[in-house]
């Protein structure tokens, strides 16, 4: 008989019987655990868990939802089931700087990514070569004082219009209105260089070099209010040294934000991302 997979993500407060409760349920159902991944945060008693699961072919997502419902009222879950089989959905947005875009589609294209671009939204013309090479629908919206709220509108249009599972900042350099961040919040993911505060503004590679830094990185997290503050999905950073010159670090600093976004995407579409406050829970596989 064939198969359906599953994963449901949990978090409740701590208490003994969660994780008995959820998998009991789960056997009746005839599933079979795949993968299962726990976390006691000791400071806010607060237990996270994700299982990935398979069911026979017959056991729908209402039937699961049914049965974990006693589990879940038991102690006081909040809960989100994903049904595996369907692929999900990104808008990436960029800019001029297309080398985190650049990077996600062909992670995408080699399967590393299990994603669909539902499109590419730019305030600029350069990516759209890219676009329509892709086969991917392009859309060119300048951003203004003036216009921003409008813009924003179209935005939160085109995800809904598209069934979108998440929308990717790809070095798009706008800043999203705090309507906005609040609108998509935990469906949004920026990336940016891990200088912040120190080096703000333009050149922030430059203005590195010319302190002589030591070790640069990138920082991929959900979008808030909060300019740059929201919480933390993935970083990475590298050494450098004093022969390097402000050039060499901007094309580290392009590697490294390539890489860290699409670690970042790939966790939030598999589920893996579960937000505690102001800090994620990330049950990275392996």
């Amino acid at each position: 008989m064939s198969e359906k997979n599953f994963d449901i993500n949990l978090s409740c407060e701590d208490r003994p019987g969660i994780v008995a409760a959820v998998t009991t349920e789960l056997a009746s159902l005839g599933a079979n655990i795949a993968e299962s991944n726990q976390f006691w945060d000791r400071q806010t008693n607060r237990f996270f868990m994700r299982i990935s699961f398979t069911v026979p072919d017959d056991t729908g997502r209402g039937r699961i939802a049914r049965a974990l419902e006693p589990a879940i009222a038991r102690f006081d879950m909040k809960t989100a089931l994903a049904d595996r089989s369907r692929r999900p959905r990104i808008v990436i947005l960029v800019s001029k700087f297309d080398h985190a875009l650049l990077h996600l589609l062909y992670q995408i294209r080699v399967g590393w990514l299990d994603a669909e671009v539902a499109a590419i939204v730019s305030n600029h013309e350069d990516s759209r070569r890219t676009a329509e090479a892709e086969g991917i629908v392009y859309h060119h919206w300048p951003v203004t004082k003036d216009n921003k709220a409008e813009q924003e509108e179209k935005l939160l249009g085109l995800v809904k219009e598209t069934d979108a599972d998440l929308v990717v900042l790809a070095r798009y350099m706008q800043v999203l209105s705090d309507r906005l961040s609040k609108r998509l919040f935990g469906k949004v993911i920026n990336i940016h260089h891990s200088f912040l505060p120190s080096f703000k503004g333009a050149k922030p590679y430059h203005q590195a070099h010319e302190r002589g830094v030591k070790l640069i990185g990138a920082t991929a997290h959900y979008v808030t209010p909060d300019l740059d503050e929201g919480p933390i999905i993935e970083q990475e950073t590298e050494r450098v040294t004093h022969a390097m010159s402000a050039e060499d670090l901007v094309a580290a600093g392009r590697d490294i934000e390539s890489r860290v976004l699409a670690r970042a995407v790939k966790l939030h579409l598999e589920g893996r991302v579960m937000l505690n406050g102001q800090k994620t829970v990330v049950f990275a596989k392996g």
